[in-house]
């Protein structure tokens, strides 16, 4: 089989595309044929030794796949060959066959093609769990989405719609932000036009939002602590800018709110029926029309470094996959 692989720590233009032979699966595993595989941005920042996971070399990047299960290890029994899965691998997507633990894959959906699969459920999955179990989003409360054109931020933009927020978006492109409006958004932030904290302010009322969804960082978490409302909850979800900030404590006091952390691929492991019954509630999201996934970019196999550079480059809307053969 052939796979991108990632032999030393460098840029995107450093991984190889090469034969590569997979062990067999593991007692827990089942090997995937890869049909498409998702784009993100730990993809990015495992390749450079940045991520909080290091596998050893060499390895093939790649967080989540779609595909049909070929093999599985002596205790799978959830699972069978021929079987159409979604399986998150925290690495090694980005190839014609993974293994990947059982307990990571879901049934692919009949009315769902792998490219959308292998799009979905981790950005999906971790906005998901952010609204609903870490920030409990009531509905008509306000909901600021930071970078909601990204893969995370449109389907916050979205799963909080769903559950009846009122969102604003953020982003520094305008062509970008009408994206974010046509996928629900009643209001959108240039960060291009200066400070967002007062219009946030404005737009809710005076009192600032409800709930935040950062996946940004840097000054744009310094700036969300002064538009967030009384009793907010500010949820981290990663780091975007480069800079990861830190939060003066006076001003959690002052608001009497929430820093609160999102950690989605650990609570799937210490949580699995909470995260299969919100991925199922997804999927049911999805059927009714209230979640739309928006797929900018496709690449092939041999296009990974390129798939990369689109991500670092602000290119993708949404999300980015690569698709198999």
């Amino acid at each position: 089989m052939k796979a991108m692989l990632c032999k030393e720590y460098g840029p995107p233009e450093s991984l190889v595309l090469e034969d590569f032979e997979l062990s067999a699966p593991g007692p827990d595993e089942v090997r995937v044929r890869v049909r498409s595989a998702g784009v993100n941005f730990p993809d990015v920042l495992i390749i450079q030794g940045k991520y909080q996971f290091k596998p050893p070399f060499p390895f093939a990047p790649g967080s989540e796949c779609a595909g049909d299960v070929i093999a599985v290890g002596d205790n799978v029994s959830e699972f069978k060959p021929g079987d159409r899965v979604i399986a998150l691998t925290g690495n090694g997507a980005f190839a014609e066959e993974v293994n990947v633990r059982a307990i990571k894959c879901v049934p692919l959906p009949d009315d769902m093609d792998y490219k959308l699969g292998s799009a979905f459920v981790l950005t999906y999955g971790t906005s998901m769990f952010a609204l609903k179990q870490r920030a409990r989003l009531k509905a008509g409360e306000w909901l600021l989405v930071h970078g909601a054109s990204g893969g995370v931020g449109l389907s916050a933009v979205e799963i909080g719609k769903a559950m009846g927020a009122k969102v604003i978006g953020t982003g520094g492109s305008d062509e970008k932000l009408k994206t974010v409006l046509e996928h629900g958004a009643d209001h959108v932030i240039n960060y291009n036009d200066g400070p967002f904290k007062d219009e946030v302010k404005k737009l809710c009322g005076g009192a600032g939002a409800d709930v935040i969804y950062d996946a940004v960082g840097g000054d744009v978490f310094d700036q969300s602590l002064r538009c967030i409302n009384w009793d907010g909850r500010l949820l981290v979800i990663g780091f975007a800018s480069g800079r990861i900030p830190e939060a003066p404590a006076n001003l959690a006091l002052l608001k009497n709110c929430a820093i609160v952390g999102v950690f989605w691929g650990a609570w799937t492991e210490r949580e699995p029926q909470g995260n299969r019954d919100n991925i199922a509630e997804l999927f049911q999201w999805v059927r009714e029309g209230k979640l739309k996934p928006h797929i900018s970019h496709s690449f092939s196999l041999a296009e990974v470094p390129d798939a990369l550079y689109a991500l670092i480059n602000r290119e993708v809307v949404g999300k980015a996959v690569v698709e198999i053969d």
